[in-house]
């Protein structure tokens, strides 16, 4: 068993489910054990280590390997410690079965947390170590819920010449990004016995009308604008509830959209379009504010000096995009160039049979070596 194996195999058994995602006091919640374990996995091979207190018992982990001269250079590798929710208790056993490790977190994203400290643990060892390069291995907490981590790592003054996020890419080097905007939408009617009907004001009629046109013509809108690395933007209604019982007209009816941005789109562009785009068709409902913050999309130049030396290690000639959101959007954002790299797919991300292929993970290991091997 490699020790990139034997690490992921480790965190798997270690839940670290977001806590936004459990009851109070759930044993499963929060990173802290996954953090323990590869704080101790680090200080076995000299590397410094720190915590950066984030949220009450919930802390990003700092990891550093310092060069041989003077810092002319930051690198920092930076997954994410925790998981989404498991559908079984199995899920935290890790199980090896035809060239795959199964569990909770294999792929998103606890392969690329093994393949990055691996490959820093290794770097640490060897005879040559970057003599101007500083490169820090930053787990991060809470990226699946408001991304609190980055947001602290950010806000506390942290800065790097690059920073390679851990996500499950296909071991693809990724610079862009899609962001996301929630929109809430509420219509108002007028309540009536079922029996007459004539008498009220259907609210939740009001809002069919609404989906329909957002997933037609505003889809086919949105469908028109290309990015040369994401293709279009989408809207997607995710929720509709509205009126109480059968035999009373509905007075009022609420939906919710997940509509996902390219580069040059902000969340006051999309609810003012919608906006125009209902007043059009005449059409009125009220916009409410969500809890969840707007994501920016994440959009890197690829012909950054580090960037073009990440890509040439990966043996990649253009950069890839994807749709969903993570941590570099935050990172870069913040004043840190960012791109998304991981061994694994997104595909199984969150599934029930959550896995990772072994060569992936070993690959994604040996390239971010390759990588901070050609470091000065």
């Amino acid at each position: 068993m490699t020790q990139t194996l034997k690490l992921l195999s480790e965190l798997i058994a270690l839940p670290s489910v977001n806590p936004a995602f459990l009851p109070a006091n759930d044993p499963h919640a929060g990173e802290q054990r996954v953090a323990d374990c590869l704080a101790a996995t680090a200080a076995r091979a000299g590397l410094k280590v720190e915590f950066q207190k984030v949220l009450p018992g919930r802390s990003n982990l700092l990891v550093r390997l310092s060069p041989t001269g003077k810092v002319k250079q930051r690198i920092l590798l930076s997954p994410h410690l925790d998981t989404v929710d498991a559908v079984s208790e199995n899920q935290f056993s890790p199980r090896l079965k035809n060239g795959r490790l199964y569990g909770r977190g294999a792929s998103d994203t606890k392969g690329s947390v093994a393949a990055m400290l691996t490959a820093l643990c290794e770097i640490a060892k060897s005879k040559r170590r970057p003599a101007e390069t500083e490169i820090v291995f930053a787990g991060l907490v809470d990226e699946e819920n408001a991304q609190r981590g980055s947001f602290a790592l950010v806000a506390g003054g942290f800065k790097a010449d690059l920073a390679i996020v851990g996500e499950p890419t296909r071991l693809q080097v990724v610079t862009a990004h899609k962001g996301d905007v929630w929109l809430r939408l509420e219509t108002r009617g007028k309540a009536a016995h079922g029996a007459r009907p004539d008498l009220g004001r259907n609210a939740v009629l009001q809002m069919a009308r609404i989906v329909g046109l957002l997933e037609t013509t505003y889809a086919a809108q949105l469908r028109k604008r290309r990015h040369p690395l994401l293709g279009h933007p989408t809207i997607s209604v995710g929720s509709i509830a509205g009126g109480t019982q059968p035999n009373i007209v509905p007075a009022q009816c609420v939906m919710s959209a997940d509509r996902r941005t390219i580069p040059g789109e902000t969340e006051a562009t999309v609810r003012r379009e919608v906006k125009t785009l209902l007043r059009r068709n005449k059409l009125s409902a009220t916009m409410a504010s969500v809890k969840h913050a707007a994501c920016l999309p994440l959009e890197t130049n690829p012909r950054l000096l580090l960037v073009r030396q990440f890509l040439r290690c990966a043996g990649q000639k253009k950069p890839a995009g994807v749709d969903f959101f993570c941590d570099a959007s935050v990172l870069s954002h913040g004043g840190i160039p960012s791109v998304v790299f991981g061994p694994g797919d997104i595909a199984q991300a969150h599934t029930a049979d959550e896995w990772i292929s072994l060569p992936s993970l070993e690959r994604g290991k040996d390239l971010i070596v390759r990588f901070l091997k050609s470091l000065p």
